[in-house]
C-alpha cells in the first residue's frame, strides 16, 4: 500500500505537475514587508535586552523571548524564512520523463 499525496504537495486532478499552487516553506511570512517587520522586531529586542541590562539590570532579558518569537527561535531561522518569503512563487518545479527541473514563473 502506497501512501498518497499529501495535502499540501497534492496538485488538483487532471494538472500537470508543473501547474501546482507555489508553496511557501516553514518559516516564511506572507508577505516581504511582513518578513522585515518580523526581524525588526526580533531583533530589535535581543539588542534590546543586551543594550538595556546595565540600565535596567536582568529585568531587561525579559526582551530576548520576545526576540525570539518573532524571529521564529534564532536569527538563522529568519534568513532561512526571508529567502523562502521572497523565491515563494517564483520557482515552479517541472517534472517530465523521470527528470526535474526549477523554472522560473
Amino acid at each position: 500500500m502506497t501512501p498518497g499525496p499529501t495535502t499540501a504537495n497534492a496538485a488538483p486532478s487532471g494538472a500537470p505537475d508543473g501547474d501546482r499552487a507555489p508553496r511557501r516553506g516553514g518559516f516564511a511570512s506572507a508577505t516581504v514587508p511582513r518578513h522585515l517587520a518580523r526581524g525588526a522586531i526580533g531583533f530589535g529586542a535581543l539588542v534590546g535586552s543586551l543594550v538595556l541590562f546595565r540600565a535596567v539590570g536582568p529585568a531587561s532579558l525579559l526582551l530576548a523571548p520576545i526576540g525570539l518569537v518573532a524571529l521564529r527561535g534564532c536569527p538563522m531561522c529568519w534568513a532561512v524564512g526571508l529567502v523562502e518569503t521572497v523565491s515563494a512563487g517564483r520557482l515552479r518545479r517541472s517534472c517530465a520523463g523521470g527528470s526535474c527541473t526549477l523554472r522560473h514563473t
